[in-house]
């Protein structure tokens, strides 16, 4: 057993001084500072100064430290997940995006393997390759499709199960029984990389869909005649991701989408690239080319926006900031919202007895 002591922990409306126990990787008691009497054989962790707060989760990110989850071999993914712990992540979706279908399946199997060795995956995030040609964003439009549910059984059986979050344009030829079906799998269904109206995005919802791909980014925008996606996800009761950078929805507009959503209905996502914890320069996404220039991910051929450079515990900063909300709040976006949205809610993103001792310190 290992006992976290005098920490001021993030439990409820706020800081709190606490002593944590923890025994094979789960919370077993939480007391007041000196509440806990340990035994010979505990560990005892002093925390004195330091604040214990809920991990992060990332459940929309394609890579760090040079490499992606498209591309990668075993090393290179050990790196990226290197980065990831070393900023707060406590539990990630490796996000792989459209592409080759075999560069799809092979990627798949790596990240089932690296998950043995980084209890951190919890799930993969399979960004297409069922996404609208028009709102293609940074995917490459050659290997986009039409939904084909037994091409996502295909996914599931390579990934083991591990699919956990599915990104799929509505709009599409047989998309809403795509989605009626993967839902019924257990597997989230997001909205994103879409043309659709706001009919076929109330079609979709009624077909399970939770959940809209980085709100405001490859998505039809809001229209004074038609919701279309963007407008909808105002409308409904559903999880929206929100890249929080600043650069692909302005702080002005995020503050407008929390006032509209609610606290409880967005998720900070990084949607991060190789190139996030580097310099500026020439990197690649899934092998599309592309340019950082003061932070900002560009496809050298269009212009588009290809992802981002963000980490998440700046992407929590970047909350506090532009909210204004109290850190006990701000992080409710980074935490419990990603954790419900993926079905995990009663093993992490808070700090309870009885969930994983998924919690960072620091200070």
């Amino acid at each position: 057993m290992i006992l976290y002591k005098n920490g001021l922990a993030l439990i409820g409306a706020g800081l709190v001084k606490r002593d944590v126990l923890v025994n094979r990787g789960k919370i077993i008691e939480i007391a007041e500072w000196g509440g806990i009497v340990p035994d010979q054989q505990t560990e005892i962790v002093d925390c004195t100064g330091k604040y214990i707060l809920p991990a992060l989760v990332d459940v929309h990110t394609h890579g760090a430290d040079g490499y992606d989850f498209n591309t990668a071999d075993a090393e290179g993914m050990q790196k990226i997940m290197k980065f990831y712990v070393s900023h707060g992540v406590g539990t990630v979706l490796p996000t792989v995006m459209t592409d080759d279908e075999g560069r799809i399946m092979r990627q798949l199997q790596l990240i089932c393997e690296l998950a043995k060795r980084y209890p951190e995956i919890k799930g993969i995030h399979l960004e297409g390759p069922f996404l609208s040609e028009k709102y293609c964003g940074a995917m490459p439009v050659r290997y986009l499709q039409k939904p084909d549910f037994d091409k996502f059984l295909q996914f599931q059986q390579a990934a083991q199960g591990m699919i956990r979050l599915i990104t799929v344009a509505p709009e599409l030829d047989g998309a809403l029984e795509f989605i009626r079906k993967v839902s019924q799998t257990g597997v989230t269904v997001s909205l994103g990389h879409s043309a659709a109206d706001g009919e076929r995005v109330k079609s979709a919802i009624g077909a399970g869909a939770r959940s809209f791909t980085h709100w405001g980014n490859a998505m039809s925008p809001l229209d004074r005649h038609d919701l279309n996606m963007a407008g909808s996800a105002l409308l409904y009761d559903n999880f929206c991701e929100v890249i929080c950078d600043g650069k692909h929805v302005d702080k002005d507009v995020f503050r407008l989408l929390l006032k509209a959503k609610g606290e409880d209905k967005i998720v900070g996502i990084t949607d991060s690239i190789m190139a996030t914890g580097l310099p500026d320069g020439d990197y690649t996404l899934a092998g599309n080319e592309v340019t950082v220039k003061n932070g900002d991910a560009r496809l050298k051929s269009n212009g588009v926006r290809a992802g981002s450079t963000l980490d998440a515990y700046t992407g929590l900063a970047n909350v506090v900031e532009f909210s204004g909300l109290p850190l006990y709040r701000a992080i409710k976006l980074w935490t419990v919202n990603p954790a419900k949205l993926i079905g995990l809610d009663s093993r992490i993103g808070t700090i309870e007895v009885g969930k994983d001792a998924d919690f960072i310190m620091f200070g």
